[in-house]
């Protein structure tokens, strides 16, 4: 993305933070406004879909401490903007555009770009690549370097961070850099693709791809834990019971609801997380107890039958010791 768009687009409006927001204030957001407008939540709807890429381009940049900073400072002075810096700098370090998303339906991945040391005025020249003084064979020789590593970001499925799937980044070239994104990757870690940055004399640099994770409306990733809530009936509840629980491979799992479970209790099944080359997560279970809305006559009466029986147990009153805890 050019500098000048830097300058004119408010990415913390497109989010709708403040300058002075935290990360997990950015994220939060992010996540929010990404599930609302995921081109799969709408589809045909190109204004849907203009505000996807808007507020995915906006966190790439927030969410990168550097890049942050240096967009900070370019709207503040309508400055120009750097991401291929050092030793081997040239026009190879060109930008990026996502060819194809992730397999399993990954969104549209952002760019970064680098610059050229031929537009920059002679006397900054040296600061960005080897430099020689004196002329002939007298004069100093800088060492071989190696090119400097070059920034993009894309973004995929859940499905494809769970499973792992490629992503396709074509130059401005043409050329079509393939990046294979391992399976559990994280929402914000990086896939290097070694020998794709800037050109250097020692070597070529590595390109560096920061991945986002669209937010999945079901299962919810807690390092390699995949949390959901799963409604369960008031009966299930009190008296138990063995309950089929959905899992990140499409199959379901039984467990057992212990008799007495609160609403809100969590309940772990092991080994049903992410999997990755280190191991696996577990599944944490929330129970959600329902309570139903129309009950018959039948129903409410064993209900009130119920509530009779309850009040000769000494424990059964839920506020007991309620107002104790309540003073001041």
């Amino acid at each position: 993305m050019a500098s000048q768009d830097w300058v004119e687009k408010d990415f913390y409006s497109i989010l709708g933070v403040p300058k002075d927001a935290s990360d997990a204030d950015i994220k939060k957001a992010y996540r929010k406004l990404a599930r609302k407008y995921h081109p799969d939540q709408n589809p045909g709807d190109a204004e849907a879909e203009k505000k996807f890429k808007d507020i995915t381009e906006a966190n790439s940049v927030l969410s990168d401490p550097e890049q942050r900073q240096q967009y900070d400072a370019i709207r503040a002075m309508g400055g120009a903007r750097f991401t291929a810096g050092g030793p081997g700098a040239g026009q190879g370090a060109a930008g990026f555009e996502d060819l194809f998303g992730g397999l399993f339906g990954g969104g549209a991945g952002r760019h970064s770009r680098g610059f050229n040391t031929g537009n920059l005025p002679p006397e900054f020249a040296d600061l960005f690549g080897g430099f020689s003084t004196g002329g002939g064979g007298g004069g100093f020789q800088a060492p071989p370097q190696r090119g400097s590593d070059r920034q993009a970001t894309t973004t995929i499925s859940f499905a494809g961070s769970i499973r792992g799937t490629t992503v396709g980044l074509r130059e401005q070239n043409g050329e079509v850099i393939e990046v294979r994104i391992p399976a559990g990757i994280r929402d914000g870690q990086k896939v290097r693709v070694r020998g794709k940055g800037g050109p250097g004399s020692a070597g070529p640099g590595d390109l560096m791809v920061t991945v986002h994770v669209t937010p999945h409306e079901f299962f919810t990733r807690e390092g390699d834990n995949i949390r959901i809530h799963v409604p369960v009936s008031f009966d299930e509840a009190a008296l138990g019971a063995q309950i089929e629980v959905p899992t990140l491979d499409g199959h379901t799992v039984r467990m057992k609801v212990p008799a007495g479970t609160n609403s809100g209790r969590t309940l772990r099944v092991k080994g049903q997380g992410v999997k990755t080359s280190k191991g696996a997560g577990d599944l944490l279970v929330t129970i959600d107890v329902v309570v139903p809305q129309n009950l018959s006559k039948e129903a409410e009466e064993a209900v009130r039958a119920f509530a009779a029986a309850a009040k000769k147990n000494s424990e059964s009153n839920p506020r007991a010791g309620l107002a104790a805890k309540a003073r001041l």
